[in-house]
């Protein structure tokens, strides 16, 4: 069984027991909280698909914040014009929230 659920603007595909990367949740998610994802698109459950319209009516992804902030890879954004002497060096690393799925209701 699994599910296409939307968190904070982004669509992940959900089963229960793994982990995901998700934008930073905020300050205020504790490791070890319960958080609830209600806005499921899609649910799969033994080869029968339910599509909302635009979400399953009465589904919802339960997770538990396994680490609260995590750093993404290092991002390095170079610019350049060739002959003019103009070069911009910048990096960033985006941050993430681990969460583990554990359960499903669709």
């Amino acid at each position: 069984m699994y599910v296409i659920v939307e968190i904070q603007g982004q669509q992940f595909k959900a089963e229960a027991g793994k982990f995901l990367y998700v934008h930073y949740l905020g300050e205020q998610v504790k490791e070890g909280d319960k958080v609830e994802f209600d806005r499921v698109l899609l649910a799969e459950t033994d080869g029968a698909v339910k599509i909302g319209a635009p979400v399953v009516e009465g589904a919802k992804v339960v997770c538990e914040v396994a680490t609260p902030l995590v750093k993404g890879d290092k991002v390095i954004v170079f610019k350049k014009k060739r002959r003019k002497g103009y070069r911009r060096k910048n990096g960033h690393r985006q941050y993430f929230t681990k969460i583990v799925i554990k359960d499903i209701v669709a």
